[in-house]
């Protein structure tokens, strides 16, 4: 069961990350204009935010590569999880500074820190997984 579930949450985070990194490529300046709170953080900069699109490009193939590579599912999975845990932590920290008011972290919940949280949940599995099957593979 919980294998089923973490496979398909990295499916989603996957699809979801690639979905939102074509549109940060393709059409930056609606994506600036379009994600809530973005235009709060600082003028439309097109090269920065494809920069970021590519990011999450990799982080998107990385979860559905790990879903289709369970030797290499930890690091596939790890890796864009920390990105993501950074980013969020980053948010709460423009809080605690007083950059950002503290009504941005709900704001903020869906698309930043609950992805966070999910990617590490499913590495958190695929280590334990790993574990208990008694493979010795990253």
């Amino acid at each position: 069961m919980m294998r089923s579930i973490s496979l398909a949450v990295a499916f989603a985070l996957g699809t979801a990350a690639i979905a939102n990194g074509i549109f940060m490529l393709v059409a930056p300046e609606n994506w600036y204009f379009a994600v809530p709170g973005v235009t709060t953080t600082g003028p439309f900069n097109q090269h920065f935010l494809r920069g970021i699109g590519l990011i999450f490009l990799f982080i998107g193939a990385a979860f559905l590569l790990g879903v289709a590579k369970p030797d290499l599912r930890i690091f596939l999975w790890a890796a864009p999880s920390l990105w993501l845990a950074g980013h969020a932590l980053f948010h709460f920290w423009e809080v605690a500074v007083g950059i950002c008011s503290a009504s941005v972290i709900p704001r903020d919940f869906p698309a930043v820190t609950l992805p966070a949280i999910l990617g590490l949940s499913i590495t958190m599995w695929a280590i334990a997984e790993r574990r208990s099957t008694g493979s010795s593979a990253v």
